[in-house]
């Protein structure tokens, strides 16, 4: 059943607040908790004000907290 993102700006200062993300490490999230948090687009934008990298691998969202040149290898 589709539900539509909920505002939740908090969810994403919490998000990359975590020490991972704020040591240039990665975090990863479920697709259908960032789209019922906050929804996909929302979700883009913040990563791309952050400079961060972002990875969709299955139903996870992989983001790179570091605005360092992405190579993929392999």
């Amino acid at each position: 059943m589709f539900r539509p993102p909920v505002s939740n700006p908090s969810w994403c200062t919490a998000l990359f607040g975590a020490k991972s993300a704020a040591r240039g490490g990665i975090v990863r999230r479920a697709v259908r908790d960032v789209e019922h948090e906050i929804g996909r687009d929302a979700f883009y934008a913040e990563v791309r004000r952050r400079g961060f990298h972002l990875v969709e691998c299955g139903d996870q969202f992989i983001v790179i907290c570091n605005d360092g040149q992405l190579k993929v290898h392999c």
